[in-house]
């Protein structure tokens, strides 16, 4: 009995440093409630200031390490999505129509996938959906969770032309929406 007793505590102790863990790492990232998640783009919040983000690298489409710091000079909009999310999957096309709007030299979207099985699960899924020419990234250790956190997604985090982030969303956001598109814009005017 003592035996269960204390595993029981020891699990408690381990919940409560994995919830810790979990707290938001700047204002506004609590992992919404059950029922609050909507899929327009009013749901996206803008920080009062700009929050430094540590650059921790990830992967391009050829395994090389890359990092949030190769892309100061333009407005960045970070997607953490993965094959096994279906509301990830769904703004999958979306999001590439919104990169076709925009300018490269002013805004990029680095869409990261967090499968752990990387590019070998990524890229044939991709090529089932007709979406051959989609460019993901990919985090499958999941490194990027020291700047962001990962257990909603999908989750899209924009950053300035400095590095800082700026907005954040942790939900499905149609962003075919005009009001995505204007969003983004604004970020990109005030450079």
């Amino acid at each position: 009995m003592k035996l269960i007793a204390d595993l029981l505590k020891v699990s408690l102790l381990v919940a409560s440093c994995f919830s810790i863990s979990t707290v938001s790492a700047y204002p506004g990232m609590q992992k919404q409630a059950e029922g609050e998640s909507q899929t327009n783009v009013g749901l996206i919040s803008i920080l009062p200031q700009p929050f430094p983000i540590t650059a921790v690298p990830f992967k391009d489409e050829q395994g090389k390490a890359v990092d949030f710091s190769q892309y100061k000079g333009k407005v960045l909009m970070v997607n953490m999505w993965a094959t096994w999310c279906p509301p990830c999957v769904r703004e999958l096309p979306a999001i590439s129509r919104l990169s076709e709007k925009f300018d490269k030299q002013d805004f990029e979207i680095l869409p990261i996938s967090i499968d752990l099985e990387g590019k070998g699960k990524v890229e044939p899924f991709l090529k089932e959906l007709g979406m051959e020419s989609f460019n993901s990234f990919y985090d499958e250790t999941q490194n990027l969770r020291e700047v962001f956190p990962l257990d909603t997604i999908p989750a899209t985090f924009i950053l300035n032309s400095k590095g800082e982030l700026i907005a954040f969303v942790r939900t499905f956001v149609d962003w075919d929406d005009k009001q995505a598109a204007d969003l983004i814009q604004g970020f990109i005017d005030k450079q």
